[in-house]
């Protein structure tokens, strides 16, 4: 560090408040929220705290600059690797190589993408450092676009967030109809049209054509349950994209987020500006990375919402991991409730990405019965599985429209 660790409090002299300032770049550049007041009172307050050592120092940043849970891990990473290890940006510059199936040699590094995207300077060169010389044959490794779509989204650096974001707006469901108790006129109709046929045998001789009908069809309701409690928190918040291409794509889709609370933002996602849509999502959500009582908000939903957005044979898509704060009280039976009332109930669990995942927690072990499909949501390939499911020829659900 540039100030000496014995200063008495209020005295600040030296770069230190370059370093304060230059430290803030990087966190911004690895996605913390950092404006031009947080960073003046980070000043202000190692101004008046001091740095006896090292610890003074990390508190008074933590204090200024971090208000968001989530984003504690990477000001740690940041700050052992901007204050007091410079040779751990050599380790960093290797996360911006192509990636071999090997396996890493230090865990942190998994973790650390975003921060070592941040340390880099536009020429992707780690800072103060001169450029190396690396040339890399990349013919036998995956293309970027196939990268993306496998990778998983809590492994993704900043920018790799914003391009897989970019591809979820892309995706639509296509023949998702099914059909429907109205009728429309058809030529070759299975029903015939008996109204219809006595007008035409007004204006018909000795033959009376007969009129048909046949049953119409229309994309079912669409209802999405998002947690957004602390472990589903990067998920959720890259699934929302795909849910607004959703909203603004076709009618009835209906979208809720939950963890200690059950919040209706389908008004907010119907924004055509995606930004503006999440800007408003935000506003409106009091219990994003907090706790999860997956069985209390799911008993607000069947009492408040179910009888308004669950007829004519919905699909709803239950996103969580099961990890229900509340020991699973009360869980069953509302998630049978939930069930009986939907034409089809899909589980998108990002647990199940890992080989040997096992339903052990009680909230799973209490779900997994109840529901039609289970399936994985964690990366861009997952997501185009689950339209191609959703897009699938129907079904004979039990709930069927």
């Amino acid at each position: 560090m540039t100030e000496p660790p014995d200063q008495p409090p209020g005295h600040v002299k030296g770069h230190i408040a370059e370093n304060i300032v230059h430290f803030a770049r990087v966190l911004r550049r690895a996605g913390v929220p950092i404006g031009p007041r947080q960073v003046l009172d980070a000043v202000e307050a190692v101004k008046q705290a001091g740095i006896r050592a090292e610890s003074d120092l990390y508190w008074a940043l933590h204090a200024t600059l971090i208000h968001r849970k989530d984003m504690a891990e990477i000001f740690d990473q940041a700050f052992h690797v901007f204050w007091r290890d410079p040779r751990m940006l050599e380790r960093m510059m290797a996360l911006m190589l192509p990636e071999l199936t090997t396996q890493p040699e230090e865990a942190e590094d998994q973790t650390s993408r975003r921060l070592a995207e941040a340390l880099m300077n536009k020429n992707n060169v780690p800072q103060s450092l001169p450029e190396p010389d690396i040339e890399i044959d990349a013919r036998e490794t995956m293309s970027a676009a196939e990268i993306l779509r496998t990778k998983d989204f809590e492994q993704m650096s900043a920018t790799e967030i914003a391009e897989a974001k970019q591809a979820l707006t892309k995706l639509r469901l296509k023949h998702d109809e099914v059909l429907t108790r109205r009728t429309r006129p058809a030529a070759h109709g299975s029903q015939v049209d008996m109204r219809a046929t006595l007008r035409a045998s007004l204006r018909a001789g000795d033959i009376i054509p007969l009129r048909r009908r046949e049953r119409r069809r229309r994309p079912p309701p669409l209802v999405i349950l998002c947690d957004i409690s602390g472990s589903m928190s990067i998920y959720a918040r890259t699934f929302l994209h795909f849910l607004h291409a959703l909203t603004n794509d076709r009618d009835r889709v209906h979208t809720f987020l939950f963890g200690t609370r059950l919040t209706h933002v389908t008004r907010q996602l119907r924004h055509k500006d995606v930004d503006e849509a999440l800007r408003e999502v935000s506003a409106s959500v009091e219990d994003w990375d907090g706790g999860t009582r997956i069985g209390e908000t799911l008993r607000r939903f069947n009492v408040d919402w179910a009888r308004r957005v669950l007829g004519q044979g919905a699909t709803v898509l239950l996103v969580t991991d099961g990890l229900d704060r509340d020991g699973a009280s009360g869980l069953e039976t509302e998630i049978a409730r939930l069930h009986r009332a939907s034409r089809r109930l899909i589980w998108l669990n990002p647990l199940l990405r890992y080989d040997g995942f096992e339903p052990k927690a009680l909230g799973i072990k209490t779900m997994l019965p109840h529901v039609d499909e289970f399936r994985a949501v964690h990366n861009v390939a997952s997501l185009d599985e689950l339209v191609a499911a959703l897009s699938a020829p129907e079904k004979k659900w039990p709930n069927a429209a």
